[in-house]
Order: structure tokens, then C-alpha cells, then sequence
């Protein structure tokens, strides 16, 4: 039986009060940057870099939801003022950014808080639906109502059980279905699921969370070589030169991802952790070959330090630039694996990547991390700070159990069910 990472591993950085302190001072400090993007009609809006709301930038669901999952887990913290945040965030969610005739939500909104892009995304949904359920946890009202309406339009159109997997994207009425399926928002609805079972009880958001890890890693990562393939037709066959005109996209880059790789990494060891004495035996054996690959040809390969955006087939970089959330993603496998295995390198690896961060990607004048460090000539991924989802979560994830993750484990905490 998997253990289910209930305590910290002896040794660990994650065990001492010191590093602890600190990454909670840290967490302090990207809430109190994150605070000037909250409150409006229209959710959270995107930060530039000194932390000031962007007009140019259009009111994102993405965003909202990630924020709001952030302020519920700041809630459940304690930090005051946070549970505000969080229901300015579903009053958006429940508003402008839903769709009343077709259901599902809209993709962005204008400044005025009208529909903007009306199509349904699955990475989208996925967030809305962590949203609700880290919300439901932190007991905001109409969370749970929330919850329950995201998991049924999850459930109606973007589950495929025949796939065992999630479909991509639809137009606003439903009709159209995107002739494309993806890695990307298929790991954020494990994600999504991971939280909604921790939250409701509900164990077929972990079978369907099993589902699509078992056919995007076990099978589709492992046969090739432990480099996953994001981009695929609507067989489910691999499309190695999607975006290749387009190959720093900031949600479908061409190429692999290596912090994808280690998002995988982790979120298997949440699933193994999840499903107890039913976890296959691969989920451990998958998330340490993630995470090797990962380091072993993302990590520096042009001879400077740091993860580099995209890899080709060969290995390769693409877009060279160390992008914040790739770090973090980094830290929270890391600490995952130690927690789980124990083991030394991982430990080493972990120290490695808080190192980086605070060398440089912690931004002590303006506010919360640079989110981009552009290598040579190459076009920049990112502007701004959009959000503190990746970086607040690799403070948390260190001191939490692999189950439940994150809103569950904090609820339990304080003493809820």
C-alpha cells in the first residue's frame, strides 16, 4: 500500500521550523502583491509588473478562477480579508463570466463585463471547477452550488468516456467541438477532479482522474521516452509539429514542456496518495521517470542554470527563456517526491530549485516573482504578473500531505471534515 505522505521526511528542508517560516513569509508576501487584483465586478484582473491591474489585458477567466482558488486557500490559512476575495471571485463566476442561456463559462470578458470570447474551454472549466471546490472547502456561500454546476457541465460536455479522457473546446452553444485534444487541460482536470473528490466524497472524479493519467503518461509519455506529447488529433494520435509557426504559445507551445512533466510528476503522487490500497503500481515508477527526464534534459541545457520553456524531439530548446511557473512546478514535484520516497537527490534537487528562485526569480522591489527571463533573442511567453497561482502553491505544497491536496488538507487543519 502507497503511503499516503501524512509527514514529512526526516532531514528534509520541509521539516525544519526556519525553512518553514519562510516559505510562509513568502506566501504573505505574494498574497499582499496579489490583493490589488481582486474586488471588481469583472473578477481578478492581470497585474503588470509593479502589481497594478493591466487595461490592456481583458478580464480572463483563467485568471479569476486561479485567484479565487488562491484566496480560498489564504482563507483557510487565515489571512484576513481573504474570504472577500474569494466572494468577489464567485460573484464573477456567477455573473459576467457564466453563460445563463447555454451554460458553461465565458472565455474572457470586455471592460464593461460583456462577452468577449464566447467559446467553452476544458482548461477553462477545469479552473472554475477548482475554484468552486477549494471555495466549498473554505465554506464561502454559494460555493458548493457552484461546485455542483461546473462538475454537471464538466460531466455533460467535456467528459469523454468513451476517450477516457476530457475533449478540448466548444463554441457557445455546443455544437462545434474543437477537432483537437490536449495534454494541457487534460492534466489541469486532474487537477480539478483530484480537488473535487477531496471536497465532495465523490471517488469518480479519482477514477476519472486515473483515467487520463494512465493514457496521457503510462502510455502515451512512457512509450515516448518519457517526453510527453501535448498536442494530439481528435484520435488521440500525436501532432509533433502543432504550432511549430507558433512555438512560444502560452498554452500550446510547440514541442514538450518539461514543467509539464513535473506538474505530472506530482499530481500522480496526490493520485496514488488519493486512492490509497486501489493505486496502480505505476503512479510512483511514472512520476520519478517524469521528474528525471525532466531534469535530466530540461535543466540547464545550454550550460546556464534553470528549466528552459520547450524542448524539440530531439531535445533541443525552443524557446530558451526560464519562466517562473516551470520553477515552481520544480519545487512542488520535488518536495512531493521527498515526501513520498525520502530520497536524498530529490532533497538536493529541492534545495537546488529554491535556490534559483531566490537568486533570481523572487523580485524583492516590485512584487511577487518574474515571471519571465528571456534567453537571447527570443520572443517573450509572458507580460506582467498575471496571477500567484503556481508560485503561492509552491509555498504551500512543502508542508502539506500528498492527500488530500491542498483546500482539503488545510480544511482538515482546522478541523472540518
Amino acid at each position: 500500500m502507497p503511503t499516503t505522505g501524512d509527514s514529512p521526511q526526516s532531514g528534509s528542508w520541509t521539516t525544519l521550523p526556519g525553512h518553514r517560516a519562510w516559505l510562509e513569509r513568502e506566501g504573505q508576501r505574494l498574497l499582499a502583491f496579489a490583493e490589488a487584483a481582486g474586488g471588481g465586478t469583472t473578477g481578478f484582473a492581470w497585474l503588470d509588473d509593479d502589481g497594478r491591474p493591466d487595461p490592456g489585458q481583458a478580464p480572463q477567466l483563467w485568471i479569476t478562477a486561479r485567484m479565487t482558488h488562491v484566496f480560498a486557500l489564504a482563507h483557510l490559512r487565515g489571512r484576513p480579508g481573504a474570504g472577500p476575495l474569494v466572494d468577489s471571485g464567485l460573484a464573477a463566476l456567477t455573473g459576467p463570466f457564466r453563460d445563463a442561456e447555454h451554460g458553461g463559462w465565458y472565455s474572457s470578458l470586455t471592460a464593461e463585463g460583456a462577452p468577449a470570447a464566447t467559446g467553452k474551454s476544458a482548461y477553462d472549466h477545469a479552473f472554475v471547477v477548482l475554484a468552486a471546490a477549494s471555495a466549498t472547502a473554505a465554506g464561502r456561500p454559494g460555493a458548493a452550488e457552484l461546485l455542483q454546476e461546473a462538475l454537471a457541465v464538466v460531466e455533460e460536455h467535456f467528459w469523454s468516456a468513451e476517450e477516457g479522457r476530457s475533449v478540448e473546446s466548444w463554441d457557445r452553444t455546443w455544437t462545434e467541438l474543437e477537432p483537437y485534444r490536449g495534454a494541457n487541460s487534460n492534466m489541469h482536470t486532474v487537477e480539478a477532479f483530484l480537488t473535487a473528490a477531496a471536497v465532495t466524497g465523490e471517488d469518480r472524479w479519482l477514477t476519472r482522474a486515473l483515467s487520463i493519467a494512465e493514457r496521457l503518461v503510462h502510455h502515451a509519455t512512457r512509450a515516448n521516452g518519457w517526453r510527453m506529447p501535448e498536442h494530439f488529433d481528435p484520435q488521440w494520435q500525436p501532432l509533433p509539429d502543432y504550432n511549430a509557426d507558433r512555438k512560444n504559445d502560452k498554452f500550446r507551445p510547440y514541442g514538450s514542456t518539461p514543467g509539464h512533466w513535473l506538474e505530472w510528476s506530482r499530481l500522480l503522487l496526490h493520485l496514488e496518495a488519493a486512492l490509497g490500497a486501489d493505486a496502480p503500481g505505476w503512479l510512483l515508477p511514472d512520476a520519478r521517470s517524469l521528474f528525471d527526464a525532466a531534469v535530466e534534459v530540461g535543466w540547464a541545457p545550454d550550460g546556464e542554470p534553470g528549466f528552459v520553456y520547450t524542448l524539440d524531439w530531439a531535445d533541443r530548446p525552443v524557446v530558451a527563456s526560464r519562466l517562473h511557473w516551470v520553477l515552481t512546478e520544480a519545487i512542488g514535484a520535488a518536495a512531493a517526491l521527498v515526501r513520498r520516497t525520502g530520497d536524498a537527490g530529490y532533497e538536493r534537487w529541492y534545495r537546488t530549485f529554491w535556490d534559483e528562485a531566490a537568486t533570481r526569480f523572487l523580485d524583492r522591489e516590485r512584487g511577487s516573482w518574474v515571471h519571465e527571463l528571456p534567453v537571447g533573442d527570443a520572443e517573450s511567453v509572458w507580460s506582467g504578473k498575471p496571477d500567484v497561482y503556481h508560485a503561492y502553491q509552491a509555498t504551500l505544497l512543502p508542508q502539506l500531505p500528498l492527500a488530500p491536496v491542498l483546500a482539503a488538507a488545510l480544511r482538515q487543519e482546522l478541523g472540518g471534515a
